[in-house]
Parts: C-alpha cells; structure tokens; sequence
C-alpha cells in the first residue's frame, strides 16, 4: 500500500483530501495542528500525530519514522495564529530565522524545500481532486448580469493585484467599487465587511495568487461561503476556473440555487 503524509490544516479540505486518498488506497500518515485541524481527522486517516503550528521538527521526524517519502499540504493555517498558538521547535525556529518573507506563499515554499531536503517530496494538493476543481462557466441555475459581470471582472483584476502582493484572495465588488479586499481574517470575515458597507447585491471574487504554487494554498470555498453571503445579501460568488476547490461542491451548488445566489467559474483574461 502506497503511504502518503499529511500535513493537515484548518477546514474541511483535509478531511476531503484524506477521504479522496483513502478511497484510492493509500495508507496516510498524518500531522495535524493543534487549535486547527478538525478533530474529525482522526477518524479518516491511519495515523495522526498533533503539533502545534511551528513544530517543524516534529514534523520531520514524524514522517521518517513512519517511512514517508511523499507529502501533501492540505488545509491552511490562520495567520493570526501565528501571534497566539504559535510554539516552533528548533527546527521550526532556525527556519524562521532564515526566511526573509512571511508571506504564506515564501513560507509555504520554504516548508517544502526542508521537507524535500530530508528526502520528503511534497506533492500537489489538488491530489485526487479534479472533479471538485470546476472549469470556466456558470455553475448555478442563474447568470451574472451583464452589471455584475462586470464587477467580476474589475474583482478579478484588484483581487490578482492584491494576491501579487501577498495579501489575500478575495474582493469584494459593487457597482464598480471596491468595498473590501481580503486580508489575514480571511475571506468569510471580508465578506461580511464587504457586505456592511454594499448592504446587499455585491459580488465576491476570489482567484489564485499569479504566483501560487499548487503544492499548496490552492483556494477553496465551500458551503458556508454561501451561508455567508446569503446572510449579508451577496448576489454573486466568482471563483478562478482550474484553480479553486469547491469543498462539497454538489451541496455548495444546491444551497446557491437555494438562495438565489449565482456561482460562476472565471478564466484569467490576462493570462498569456
């Protein structure tokens, strides 16, 4: 049996991610944060062992004694943490102390050039997962309208920008205004600033940083997306085409529909 490691963040994507991998057989070995991880990880996978965020060296070991040569990154891990359940090891701290950048990109791509340094190749996280990355296209039963569209357009444009910089994923757009940009709370929290300022028929966007690395941080909406932006009055959910994870998807659809809200998949125009 193939075995796998697991560096398991926050959300429902590792618990996705572990049941995909199970389904094709593999054995998982799993490290799962402290204050982070669901607890549910524990009933999907064959082994876990609890860290918390920093613990680099734990990690390593974890994974040379469970004779793991391949590892995915699957969850993230909420930034502000990093100011209150944060505890590296001294591994953890003598990589820290070499990286210049904290921005989640630097900081993931320097987790793993240590992992493959010590024999660990990390692989993409979109493992398995095809059938939950949708392809350019109108997902629910209702379109944008042409005013949304583009508002979509303008979002997508401030939301590459902003990602280039390192400081989120989403935007929120109205009326060809921007009314909130994603930065460390994350994207539920900047929908709802959004949504205080445009009271109701906004549009979020939310794409891949021009810079991302699909070994890791791929963004992922799910169900509570859309409960979110029912519950503030949001008309419209735009996501990158081929680069965004729609966690229970068919579920995220149906609730969409539900409420009247529109999902649409969006090619980057500007892409070469």
């Amino acid at each position: 049996m193939r075995k796998l490691g697991l560096i398991a963040g926050n959300g429902k994507f590792p618990l996705i991610f572990a049941e995909q991998a199970k389904r094709k057989g593999l054995s998982l070995v799993t490290v799962a944060h402290r204050g982070e991880t669901p607890k549910a990880i524990e009933e999907v996978v064959d082994a876990v062992t609890w860290i918390y965020v920093g613990e680099l060296g734990k990690i390593i070991r974890t994974f040379h004694q469970a004779g793991v040569k391949e590892a995915v990154m699957a969850g993230g891990i909420q930034k502000v943490k990093l100011f209150s359940n944060f505890r590296p090891d001294l591994r953890g701290a003598a990589f820290l102390a070499r990286v210049r950048s904290r921005e989640d990109d630097q900081l993931l791509r320097g987790v793993a050039e240590e992992l493959e340094g010590e024999g660990i190749r990390v692989l993409e996280s979109t493992l398995f997962l095809s059938q939950i990355i949708p392809s350019e296209g109108v997902l629910t039963r209702r379109s944008p309208t042409q005013e949304q569209w583009e508002d979509i357009h303008l979002g997508f444009q401030v939301a590459k920008e902003v990602g280039r910089l390192g400081i989120g994923q989403s935007v929120v757009v109205k009326d060809r205004v921007v009314l909130a940009v994603e930065a460390v709370e994350g994207t539920d929290a900047a929908i709802r600033r959004g949504g205080d300022l445009g009271k109701k028929d906004f549009v979020v966007v939310k794409v891949s940083k021009p810079q991302q690395d699909l070994r890791f941080d791929v963004p992922a909406v799910g169900v509570d997306t859309i409960r979110v932006l029912h519950e503030v009055k949001g008309a419209v959910l735009a996501i990158e085409a081929g680069k965004t994870i729609l966690l229970e998807k068919e579920e995220l659809i149906q609730e969409a529909d539900r409420r009247g809200i529109v999902v649409a998949a969006v090619q980057d125009r500007n892409k070469d």
